[in-house]
């Protein structure tokens, strides 16, 4: 009989080595990477919100605002992207539209970039079909030079209010809209934005959210209804379970969505278009706003 030699126990191939490891990280992260910068950061997203106003009049009762927020041209929103956001505002076929600040960005390269930016910014929004439109400065448009920004944009139809306020009419009937001037590198002054006594609801714009509370503690804070900002970005990458990774300062106490201040303020934060910094939105799509107006229950 043929002898063979003693079988050695079986040994199972492993399943997954050190090498397997770096390789799919590398590969999740290079994955994790493209989705950010190419599917994440273009994903937009149209939130409808309703707010319940005091004295609203009966004319505003469903009046509906399209807010959106920090383009951010060049750096690095590109022209066809704000196109498609221009498209999608024009579609949704808005009462009154809001664009809260930050048209450009004030990066690393020579300011004339950032003014080149400001006027290309300016002549895409021209494209807006709504009639009433307005906006205000960003902390960004104001470091680059608030008097070239605002006036590449009125100079192209769109308004910025600076420490003032206007009636939005409809029917015989009217709101207050009013716009702060930056926080960061301006000079907010809110006896002036706010009418001391104002016959009507008080919608505010202003871009830094955390300025809120400067706001709520103000003797006309109490005036305002509604205010509207942008600034944050959401954060830009949200792991899900934790709060943004990154923040910008006078953002950090609402990083997005809708929030109460004291016994009467509404403030809806916007998570804007753009992006600064890196090109990257992970769980925090670029936003467009629809509010619509609706009479607080007595």
């Amino acid at each position: 009989m043929r002898a063979f030699p003693p079988s050695s126990p079986s040994r199972k191939p492993a399943l997954f080595t050190r090498r397997h490891f770096i390789a799919g990280f590398f590969v999740s992260t290079a994955s994790l990477t493209l989705y950010a910068n190419e599917i994440g950061r273009h994903e937009l997203e149209i939130i409808e919100r309703t707010f319940y106003i005091r004295n609203l009049p009966p004319a505003f009762d469903g009046f509906r605002i399209v807010q959106f927020s920090d383009i951010h041209l060049e750096d690095y929103t590109e022209d066809f992207f704000l196109q498609q956001v221009i498209d999608r505002v024009n579609a949704l076929t808005p009462d009154l539209l809001l664009v809260t600040g930050d048209f450009v960005s004030r990066g690393p390269l020579a300011v004339e970039y950032s003014y080149a930016a400001a006027s290309r910014c300016a002549e895409l929004l021209r494209g807006l079909a709504c009639p009433q439109r307005y906006g205000i400065l960003g902390n960004h448009d104001a470091n680059v030079g608030a008097r070239i920004v605002r006036d590449h944009m009125e100079n192209n139809g769109l308004p910025l209010l600076v420490n003032e306020h206007v009636r939005i009419e409809r029917q015989g009937q009217h709101i207050i809209l009013s716009g702060l001037d930056d926080y960061a590198y301006g000079e907010p002054n809110i006896s002036l934005a706010i009418p001391e006594k104002p016959d009507a609801p008080v919608i505010l714009m202003v871009h830094e959210p955390d300025y809120a509370v400067n706001i709520a503690n103000h003797r006309r804070g109490p005036l305002v209804d509604l205010i509207l900002s942008g600034h944050t970005h959401g954060g830009q990458v949200r792991i899900p379970g934790f709060r943004p990774l990154a923040l910008p300062p006078y953002g950090k106490l609402f990083p997005e969505g809708h929030f109460r201040i004291g016994p009467s303020i509404q403030l809806y934060v916007n998570r804007g278009i753009g992006t600064v910094g890196v090109p990257f939105r992970f769980n925090c799509p670029p936003e467009i706003t629809v509010a619509t107006l609706r009479p607080r229950p007595n």
